[in-house]
């Protein structure tokens, strides 16, 4: 299925962007709102923490619990997008293109924040 190592990076980098907009997110809040219930509250030494709470039952518990797992919604984000690269490329290949850059870009990022913070 991957032709070259190009590829994997590729698929690795929009599937990290992809899983980390469906979990993390604030522009996808609106995705987690009806299944899960995001709290944060400023513990003692002034760091903030999200507590989760997975609501309903069934489907809907089901779909919270995946949203609440980062592993998880990996998988299923994976499994996503290498179902229609290999059904739809033409609908894939930007797509991918679009994750790929933005999660490269996210890496960056971070290692410069870092490096402005030292």
């Amino acid at each position: 299925m991957f032709t070259s190592w190009f590829l994997l990076v590729i698929f690795a980098f929009a599937s990290f962007r992809l899983t980390r907009l469906l979990v993390f997110d604030k522009i996808t809040k609106f995705i987690r709102v009806p299944f899960i219930e995001e709290k944060q509250v400023i513990e003692e030494d002034g760091e903030a923490v999200t507590y989760i709470r997975i609501k309903g039952r069934g489907i809907q518990k089901f779909i919270g619990e995946l949203l609440s797992c980062y592993w998880c919604t990996g998988i299923w984000s994976t499994a996503f997008l290498l179902i229609i690269y290999y059904y739809i490329p033409k609908v894939a290949e930007p797509l991918l293109l679009l994750l790929a850059v933005a999660g490269i870009a996210a890496v960056i990022e971070v290692i410069v924040s870092k490096l402005k913070d030292e």
